[in-house]
């Protein structure tokens, strides 16, 4: 069954001793796969890792990955008495280069880039990859869930409309023969009957149409990444039907036609949707 390429998935567990840790997966619909990683300050060189476990899932689609990582058992503040011993010593010194009077005041020393941060930032990011990894993968599945619910339904639709679009064709192809024997009955001469014949032959855009709608519906039950596809046989039907349009001399196929070119619209926007 088709996916969808909209949907969201998460999980969540508590590890020790880094905390509770989240892992959020949004995804929207995309012509390729794209993916954005938000990590804790400290994980960055854990990104190539996830992205490995998200994109080995997933084919198409703009993915939004944010892992947030709060409330560990070192969560504390570290001082860099280093750093702050040398913002010291240089602040100092330039006060007395230019007789400034001005004590310097806790307040403004934790402020100074570099001189507070979180303990539970400087504790390895490699040592909660292995348990990181399982609520990637359970994220990953979430996520998957929903995009294949929402296909379940879209695959749905999409039927309901091909089959809406077979039904006006076999109308079309109903009407035609009727039609056709009523303009040839107006035509006096021979010359004015073949070119007549030659302008308003449709059977080939009807036969087209009919391949392309059996083929689309078929590829709604294939697994897999097929959107491309999908989207490439709609632009087929909506140029048979343009040039059905345009050779049709018969008001009542005219009208048929411009149904289906608005149900092949709606198609064409939903497909944009689906991996």
């Amino acid at each position: 069954m088709i996916h969808s390429m909209t949907g969201f998935g998460s999980a969540r567990a508590r590890i020790t001793p880094f905390g509770k840790v989240t892992v959020d997966l949004r995804s929207a619909n995309h012509k390729f796969l794209e993916s954005t990683f938000h990590l804790p300050a400290g994980f960055l060189s854990l990104e190539d890792k996830i992205k490995k476990c998200v994109e080995s899932r997933i084919k198409r689609g703009r993915i939004t990955c944010a892992i947030n990582i709060a409330g560990g058992e070192g969560a504390g503040v570290f001082v860099n008495k280093a750093l702050l011993k040398n913002y010291i010593l240089a602040l100092k010194k330039t006060g007395r280069e230019y007789g400034i009077k001005d004590d310097l005041s806790l307040n403004t020393l934790i402020h100074l880039p570099g001189v507070v941060s979180l303990a539970e930032s400087r504790i390895p990011a490699e040592r909660i990859w292995p348990r990181l990894k399982v609520l990637v993968d359970a994220s990953v599945r979430s996520l998957l869930k929903t995009r294949v619910k929402e296909g379940r339904a879209m695959a749905g639709v999409l039927k309901k409309r091909a089959s809406g679009l077979a039904a006006h064709l076999a109308l079309i192809k109903s009407r035609y023969k009727s039609a056709l024997h009523e303009g040839l009955a107006s035509i006096s001469t021979d010359e004015e009957r073949s070119a007549f014949l030659k302008d308003s032959d449709i059977s080939e855009e009807i036969e087209r149409l009919t391949f392309h709608i059996k083929n689309f519906t078929g590829k709604l039950n294939k697994a897999g990444s097929v959107g491309k596809e999908l989207d490439f046989i709609a632009q087929e039907m909506q140029r048979e039907a343009n040039t059905l349009a345009a050779k049709t001399f018969d008001s009542l196929i005219s009208g048929r036609v411009v149904q289906m070119k608005s149900q092949i619209e709606k198609i064409r926007e939903q497909v944009q949707n689906i991996e």
